[in-house]
């Protein structure tokens, strides 16, 4: 860590560290702390008012951003140059939205057309009646379908999309239950066409096809992947095998060909509406400064709570049923992009990274975890998540009781109740962050999803470590496949829990 890095982290932890309500004196609290931005499919609020942060803080931020070389490696990440030092590899997300490297963004394009060429012949019945999607992947191959599948059509489907990620048979039988194998197609997801767990509920979701009387079984799969040969190898016709470019990671590949589930249940021009959100975040993110920055925003915030304040969590609530799988999203987004322990040049970190993100759903929450949120000893900064509009056509009474509790939690954290019963005295100064959409559509779920990605990477400048390799993966599945080829002697309770299991 340089000197000038370290030296603003110890002006930071020196800074006095205001209550909320001697913040809220100030009168125009909430206009400096809270912005607007406009999108494509409507506005969105990200009120950072209830947080901690101050003029001093900011101030400090702002340098510790310089020191930390954002301008240069944000500048680096959207040039396509090898950000991911590690792997030696470019991170290339953005490019599929439009935005970053010019040839980056024309291969995307191409492989996009290709990809929209295959959903508008499959609506078009060119590969005869389709009326599901198996969809097969695992970690960032399937949680971003599943969020966008699950958020953007509860009001229908074009076509019938079901996730499947977990090697466990009963969620790929499950899936089987819900289709018809006459009429279902397979898509595969795998970065590396290798993956032990797709490949496996792969062949057997090809096996329940066959068994159930279709003949040619490879000819219903479409592979999503960046090494083609191995798709075809495997099988796959090349015409459905719709490739994605080696820099986009696992868990930034939705807007890639991973996203043909999307496509396929929305609609190309709903799936370009989502691209466009997220293209408009990042314009945003490229063209604003310092706390004008939005994303930057954020993580200044975070921050301050991981480093500043000591927070081990950090909880997303999501007041919109459409949204009860982002909490998940975010887990691997920010977990897996900056859980590190080495500096970007190999040393220990000087401090805390990512911290544990974890949440649910507004308002079955309120009766789950909000207790130790208001009265327990552990501080933990909260993101609250929701819609002006409704999702329902139901008496507007349920909207209105859902944001007004949504709304009431963080007013409730942030003033706390005195009384003289301690049992029911609250203590209040607990900090949230708002962000309020104008309603939940594809283009404002792009905008919220590549906003966080924008963020989590703000984080990693700040802590100096690379945000796009995961490492840490990788030796609980080499030992599972030690399991799994057998000739490996482990640990005394390993070795007893696989004699139980009768794996031994």
């Amino acid at each position: 860590m340089s000197d000038t890095v370290t030296k603003a982290w110890s002006e930071l932890e020196a800074l006095p560290k205001p209550t909320l309500a001697a913040l809220f004196a100030d009168a125009d609290r909430v206009s400096r702390y809270c912005d607007v931005l406009d999108l494509p499919g409507g506005a969105i609020r990200f009120d950072w008012s209830k947080t901690h942060l101050d003029d001093a803080h900011v101030q400090l931020f702002e340098a510790l951003a310089q020191a930390c070389d954002l301008d240069g490696r944000r500048a680096a990440l959207f040039s396509g140059a090898k950000v991911n030092v590690t792997e030696g590899r470019s991170v290339e997300h953005t490019a599929q939205r439009g935005v970053g490297n010019e040839a980056s963004v024309d291969e995307a394009g191409r492989n996009h057309a290709k990809m929209r060429a295959l959903v508008e012949a499959i609506h078009g019945g060119v590969l005869g009646e389709v009326k599901h999607l198996i969809h097969i992947g695992i970690g960032g191959s399937a949680l971003g379908p599943d969020l966008a599948v699950d958020a953007l059509t509860r009001d229908g489907a074009m076509t019938d999309v079901h996730i499947v990620s977990n090697i466990d048979g009963c969620a790929l039988e499950e899936a089987f239950a819900a289709c018809d194998p006459a009429t279902t197609m397979i898509a595969v997801a795998s970065k590396t066409f290798t993956t032990t767990e797709t490949i496996t509920n792969a062949e057997s979701a090809l096996g329940w096809l066959a068994e159930n009387g279709v003949s040619d079984t490879y000819g219903r799969v479409v592979a999503l992947t960046a090494a083609p040969g191995k798709a075809i190898e495997w099988g796959v016709d090349e015409t459905r095998v719709l490739p994605f470019a080696e820099s986009v990671g696992g868990r930034y590949s939705l807007w890639s060909s991973i996203g043909f589930p999307i496509a396929l249940a929305l609609g190309w021009d709903e799936f370009a509406s989502f691209l466009d959100g997220a293209a408009a975040v990042d314009r945003h993110f490229l063209e604003s400064e310092g706390f004008a920055n939005l994303p930057l925003r954020a993580a200044m915030a975070d921050q301050f709570y991981t480093r500043l304040r000591g927070c081990q969590t950090r909880a997303v609530f999501a007041y919109d049923e459409r949204l009860r799988l982002f909490p998940s999203y975010l887990q691997q987004l920010e977990m897996e992009s900056n859980g590190k322990r080495v500096t970007l040049d190999g040393h220990p970190v000087s401090g805390p990274t990512a911290p544990i993100t974890w949440g649910g759903v507004g308002t079955d929450a309120q009766h789950a975890v909000f207790q130790l949120l208001h009265q327990g000893t552990v501080l933990t900064p909260i993101d609250f998540i929701a819609a002006i509009q409704s999702g329902d056509t139901l008496d507007p009474a349920h909207h209105r009781i859902l944001l007004s509790n949504c709304f009431a939690q963080g007013a409730a954290l942030m003033a706390g109740k005195q009384s003289d019963d301690p049992a029911r005295a609250y203590p209040g100064d607990r900090p949230s962050a708002t962000i309020l959409c104008d309603e939940i559509n594809p283009a404002t779920l792009g905008a919220l999803i590549a906003f966080h990605e924008h963020r989590t990477f703000c984080n990693g400048v700040f802590c100096q470590i690379n945000s796009f390799d995961q490492f840490g993966v990788e030796l609980g599945k080499e030992i599972a496949k030690q399991i799994e080829h057998g000739g490996t002697t482990f640990d005394a309770s390993t070795e007893a829990l696989l004699t139980a299991a009768g794996i031994n």
